[in-house]
């Protein structure tokens, strides 16, 4: 672990190193060798240019989850804060926070705010996210973790009444196998009088669905070959990346839209890093991410399931996106 004192007010603690190259090299190993469909995890896309690139998907018209969860998160904070009574928010992706400064406003106006507790996997993003907040807020402790959520979740430290806000549908990007033990992990974090926010894209109209990201301006198309980039980079591999195209189509059978890279044209790939070398043929895909919908039953079942209770469920009048605020069963 490395450890960064930045001011008074601000720890940073990484748990990125070596560990985590190999891990990278063992999932791209498995994901490019699986059968019948190569898969990519989708924590590869976040890199720091993968961040920025998702900054700007959130921009585009077409790409309506991240408005409507900010705008339920901007009339519903007061509500949160009164409802949790936390004394600190834990956000798991926080990126630049953008989205949870109604929170921390909220809580601050409540006057129980303590401590923010950023987590993610780019150190630039947390070490600039503590400078902007202590500006905000004077005095406010900030314990930063650069890490991968789904390993490093035992290293998020101890403290007093929290809310942990895991937002923007990401754990819609997990099967259901994997987000009932993500679920599970969880609820192992919550105390008595702890509270979890998750933001849940909602089922809906196919086409907006798929729209959102296929969006006119190519910005996810772009966001999509840079998982090939960063393993490139990361794993001395030679992806030819622009002989990739970008495809996002909604897979009724399982509710989920599907981000996958079509080859275009038959390719040979040696990803040094992880001792494997694969061929793709002409219109091969492999998946990078995919995007559960919800519906309120189903999380319901899926919350009870991992031992926790929904006690607010808030969603803007279209039904496109929901929060959920949990609490231990």
């Amino acid at each position: 672990m490395a450890e960064t004192l930045v001011e008074p007010y601000v720890r940073i603690d990484s748990y990125l190193g070596e560990a985590s190259a190999d891990a990278m090299a063992a999932d791209v190993r498995d994901g490019l060798t699986r059968e019948p469909l190569r898969e990519l995890p989708p924590k590869y896309l976040y890199d720091t240019r993968g961040s920025e690139l998702f900054d700007r998907i959130t921009e585009q018209p077409e790409y309506y989850p991240t408005r409507s969860e900010r705008t339920l998160l901007n009339r519903h904070a007061p509500e949160i804060a009164a409802a949790s009574a936390a004394e600190e928010l834990v956000e798991l992706g926080s990126g630049s926070a953008s989205k949870t400064r109604a929170l921390l406003y909220a809580m601050a106006g409540a006057g129980t705010l303590r401590r923010y507790v950023p987590v993610d996997v780019s150190d630039a993003v947390v070490e600039r996210c503590a400078e902007e907040l202590t500006e905000l807020y004077p005095g406010l402790t900030i314990h930063g973790l650069v890490g991968d959520f789904e390993h490093h979740l035992a290293h998020i430290p101890s403290g007093g009444k929290r809310l942990i806000a895991f937002l923007g549908g990401t754990s819609g990007n997990y099967n259901r196998e994997h987000r009932a033990r993500f679920l599970g992990d969880l609820r192992d974090l919550l105390g008595a009088g702890d509270h979890l926010l998750l933001g849940m894209d909602l089922v809906k109209d196919v086409d907006v669905l798929e729209a959102a990201y296929n969006d006119a301006a190519g910005v996810t198309a772009e966001f999509n070959r840079n998982v090939l980039h960063a393993i490139n980079r990361d794993l001395a591999a030679d992806f030819a990346v622009d002989a990739f195209e970008h495809v996002a189509v909604f897979e009724e059978e399982h509710s989920w839209i599907e981000m996958r890279l079509r080859a275009r044209g038959a390719q040979r790939v040696r990803v040094e890093g992880a001792g494997v070398e694969v061929a793709f043929e002409d219109g091969e895909e492999m998946r990078t991410e995919i995007s559960t919908k919800f519906t309120r039953d189903q999380l319901e079942r899926e919350f009870e399931d991992a031992g926790m209770r929904l006690e607010r469920f808030m969603t803007d009048a279209g039904g496109l996106f929901g929060l959920s605020l949990v609490a231990p069963a």
